[in-house]
């Protein structure tokens, strides 16, 4: 069975492939009721890790923390299998998080869910990282997946997963002159924007772009200030944050005003009043779109050339979204009618065979290495995988060749976000890996490299480095001293 899964920072959504259809699957919650998601929540209870709708009992009935929006901890910079995760008191690494959420999302696809497959059928799944994620979280991402029990199929960027619900539901829209969309994509922990030209069912994501702090948890806890202060709560109290989500998701263009409840009582704030402490983030996500669509008062062919604007993610729903993107750009606004399941519907569109979409992606970051020069007295950089290098189409080879000058190489693996003029990282820049290489071959021999003096040697070895970007974008690298047949291999994200 083939599913695209949306691993969301608020609600996990999956969607299926089902004859040229997709639609969402419904869960069960523990008192029978159905809904299109499961929360993406976690708890530690008597000694284990609970998950969804169960964490959620656990906390109403059994008072234990609920930890929401625990994706976020994977969208920090330098997160590693061992990022620890606070579960109230008890500590476990992101990676058991994640891989426990995933087994138990995976029983209740077969056991509460309205997935008609039996137990021991395979669940194919195509998975979702934001475009911006790391090597590191891409890893996380896969690993979490295939040992929770899914055979993880695809692995493709948000906004271009959305990309493929676009162009099932609005083919019509693109045009022999207007060929390109750009995917607004506000989830609860992240966004994401995507410029993809749109030809038949091939897609083509020429730019993107991103901010891996900004997303709907961030407009709640604006939100949730403002209850704060006319209630005397505090303002990151986890049940206020929650009703405060909800009571933003019950907006609609002709809302006066939001009513959170807060159990005995209701709290009353105006919808004016809340649009005026949020337009600063979504004038946040306007500029980070900017770069993708150009001047709109030059008539730049970037945005000629767009059809429009594709709103997904829950926290686009937020009717001030749309109203101050056709003010700022001019071009027509789509909304999803499913923002939430955008992304899930896309993915299981990437994972049916018989769909005939096909994408061609771009890494949204980077790679390079910081190496010795002139006798350990300098430190150069060396791009080795641009930012905007095509994935998807099979490995990207690339093979370094030369003759080593120093008896050691101390190679610092970096990730960018662009170069300057100069031809440096700026940005974020995350260090993903950083070891010795011993060329002197009487150094080769196990021994610690820890303080080894950098020296000339007059007649090194011929070395190769080589570089392999996979499909999913993640990066190994092999060295080789080819005189001695010495190597060292790795794969960023394992660390």
């Amino acid at each position: 069975m083939r599913l695209g899964i949306d691993l969301g920072t608020t609600r996990t959504i999956v969607a299926v492939v089902d004859r040229g259809n997709y639609p969402v699957l419904q869960f069960e919650d523990p008192a029978g009721d159905a809904h299109d998601h499961v929360p993406s929540v976690v708890a530690w209870v008597d000694g284990a890790l609970v998950t969804g709708y169960a964490a959620l009992e656990a906390g109403r009935t059994r008072g234990v923390p609920v930890v929401r929006s625990f994706k976020r901890a994977l969208g920090q910079p330098w997160v590693q299998t061992c990022t620890p995760v606070d579960l109230g008191g008890t500590s476990l690494g992101l990676l058991e998080v994640l891989t426990g959420f995933l087994r138990d999302l995976r029983t209740s696809l077969l056991e509460h869910s309205t997935l008609a497959v039996g137990p021991d059928e395979p669940l194919e799944a195509a998975v979702a990282v934001p475009a911006h994620a790391t090597g590191a979280q891409r890893f996380l991402t896969l690993q979490a997946f295939r040992d929770a029990g899914f055979d993880a199929v695809a692995l493709l960027n948000e906004p271009s997963a959305a990309g493929f619900e676009y162009s099932h539901r609005h083919a019509r829209t693109i045009t022999s002159k207007r060929t390109k969309v750009v995917v607004y994509d506000l989830g609860g922990g992240t966004f994401d924007a995507s410029l993809v030209d749109l030809r038949g069912t091939h897609h083509d994501v020429t730019a993107t772009a991103g901010r891996p702090d900004l997303g709907g948890d961030d407009f709640d806890a604006v939100l949730a200030g403002l209850v704060a202060d006319r209630a005397g709560l505090k303002a990151d109290d986890p049940e206020l944050l929650e009703a405060c989500r909800l009571a933003k998701e019950r907006l609609t263009p002709q809302s006066k005003r939001l009513v959170v409840d807060l159990g005995e009582d209701l709290a009353d704030v105006p919808v004016a009043e809340f649009y005026a402490a949020v337009t600063p983030l979504v004038h946040q996500t306007l500029d980070t779109v900017a770069p993708l669509l150009g001047d709109p008062d030059s008539e730049s062919p970037e945005l000629s050339e767009v059809a429009g604007i594709y709103l997904v993610g829950g926290g686009s729903a937020l009717p001030l979204v749309p109203r101050l993107l056709r003010e700022r750009f001019g071009r027509r606004v789509h909304s999803s009618l499913h923002p939430a399941a955008s992304t899930a519907i896309g993915l299981a569109i990437a994972a049916d065979d018989d769909s005939a979409y096909t994408i061609t992606d771009r890494l949204s970051r980077g790679f390079g290495v910081f190496r010795e020069g002139h006798e350990g007295t300098e430190v150069i950089f060396d791009e080795l995988v641009g930012r905007h290098q095509r994935v998807l189409e099979g490995d990207v080879v690339v093979t370094r060749r030369y003759r080593a000058a120093h008896n050691v190489g101390w190679f610092r693996f970096v990730e960018y976000v662009d170069l300057d003029a100069t031809g440096q990282p700026q940005g974020t820049i995350v260090p993903v890996a950083e070891f010795a290489f011993p060329f002197d071959r009487e150094l080769q021999e196990g021994q610690s490299l820890a303080g080894e003096p950098v020296r000339r040697l007059e007649h090194g070895p011929e070395v190769e480095e080589r570089y392999v970007v996979d499909p999913h974008g993640i990066v190994s690298v092999r060295i080789t001293d080819l005189d001695s047949g010495h190597t060292r291999s790795h794969s960023w994200g394992q660390r």
